[in-house]
């Protein structure tokens, strides 16, 4: 959480953030992603984010990539990833 303060600080037009709910609580993940939700409508900063739950980065996100071994597997705004068909069976389990 400090290096997400420090990189604000520098005002960036574009933060990249890898893997921020590592080691956190369920209840400091879901705080953290809102406050990033409100900075990024709040002060357009573009805010380009590396998850490895999918539910929670595609949740978070205007628009996301799926990658799958290296690869894009799939892509779109949140609306449509979470409609798709493939997204639901290979990430959540889920049949249609």
């Amino acid at each position: 959480m400090l290096a997400i303060a420090r990189g604000l600080m520098a005002e960036p037009e574009l933060l990249l953030l890898d893997e921020i709910s590592a080691g956190l609580s369920p209840l400091l993940v879901c705080e953290l992603y809102e406050r990033l939700r409100e900075f990024n409508q709040q002060q357009g900063v573009t805010i380009l984010l590396v998850e490895q739950s999918a539910k929670l980065g595609i949740d978070t996100s205007n628009r996301a990539y799926v990658l799958n071994q290296g690869r894009i597997a799939l892509s779109g705004n949140r609306d449509e990833l979470i409609r798709n068909p493939e997204l639901k069976r290979a990430y959540f389990g889920m049949a249609e």
